[in-house]
């Protein structure tokens, strides 16, 4: 025996959860994007921290030289600074990374990421 429902049709529902379902897909996908901007950032930052830290550990102004290169490093705006302690140098790098990926950037506030790098100083 075959039942039918008489007076409903399905005709149409799935359009409807398409259509509710895609403006939080493409939110989710906005955060990923947003998500790999950051994590790009933070790479940046502990490159930039490495290579401050391999200059100021040669130098005689370890201060200057990691401030220097680290910036040079970095393709953002980086704020470098720099601590000798012990025969050791260390370096820190903060990048502060914009959230302007549309819908997501008024979301979230910017963030700031952080890397830090310590070396043993080189003998003058």
């Amino acid at each position: 025996m075959n039942r039918q429902r008489v007076g409903r049709s399905d005709s149409g529902q799935a359009t409807v959860e398409l259509a509710l379902a895609t403006p939080v897909l493409c939110l989710l996908l906005l955060g990923v994007v947003q998500l790999t901007v950051v994590v790009r950032d933070q790479l940046a930052a502990i490159e930039a921290a490495r290579i401050g830290v391999r200059a100021a550990a040669v130098s005689a102004d370890p201060a200057n030289a990691a401030t220097t290169a680290a910036q040079h490093a970095s393709d953002q705006t980086a704020r470098v600074s720099t601590e000798v302690h012990g025969g050791y140098v260390t370096v820190y790098v903060t990048i502060t990374c914009n959230t302007d990926v549309p819908l997501i950037g008024a979301l979230l506030p910017d963030v700031d990421v952080r890397a830090s790098a310590t070396m043993l100083l080189e003998p003058p």
